[in-house]
């Protein structure tokens, strides 16, 4: 019913995430028909993004170029606390939240040996040469609570700061802002109980 090339677009754009097909499918509409003037500024801006946005060295956030991402050159920034998070959406949300002043590392990933994610598969090569300059004093695990995420943490806590004079902790997990006790899972109690603190 439609022409190939249109179903060829629909078919690359429905492999993005949070695209099913009828999303992917109205969106190249859009571009195609609706609003084909925007179309050559997205390819511009895709080619030029594809150029010049790159992987931060240093912690794995984006950046510009070779350089450094504004996060870790930040002089404002305490460099002696480090976020851990798995991928780089996690960092931005907890960015936008405004709650951590400190510096972050995106390991890419967690382990989970059933998708073939392995410790070599993560970013633990640069963690371990940030440790060894020697300013860190923290790590904060900011990593999923589920099984992967679990093994994640033990591993970092084994594997990586073993002997090392660093504090490890761990974000607290529990009911989200407005949320009732009655709706939430049994994995979401537990934690909300565990992390429990005076009040007082």
């Amino acid at each position: 019913m439609m022409p190939p090339a249109f179903d060829r677009l629909t078919d690359l754009l429905k492999r993005f995430p949070g695209l099913g097909y009828r999303s992917a499918e109205r969106l190249a509409m859009h571009l195609l028909v609706e609003h084909r003037d925007q179309l050559d500024t997205l390819v511009d801006r895709l080619k030029t993004a594809a150029e010049e946005v790159s992987v931060c060295p240093i912690c794995g956030n984006i950046s510009e170029g070779d350089a450094p991402c504004g996060i870790c050159t930040d002089p404002a920034r305490d460099e002696s606390v480090l976020c851990i998070v798995e991928q780089i959406p996690d960092l931005i949300a907890i960015e936008r939240s405004g709650a951590w002043r400190g510096r972050y590392h995106v390991l890419g990933g967690k382990l989970s040996p059933i998708h073939g994610v392995g410790p070599n598969e993560l970013n633990f090569t640069q963690l371990l040469r940030r440790l060894a300059e020697g300013n860190i004093s923290e790590l904060v695990l900011a990593l999923s609570n589920d099984i992967e995420g679990q093994a994640t943490c033990h591993y970092i806590q084994e594997e990586i700061i073993q002997g090392r004079p660093i504090r490890l902790s761990r974000i607290g997990f529990g009911l989200p802002s407005g949320g009732g006790v009655t709706f939430a899972d049994s994995v979401t109690l537990r934690s909300a109980l565990d992390g429990r603190r005076s009040y007082s």
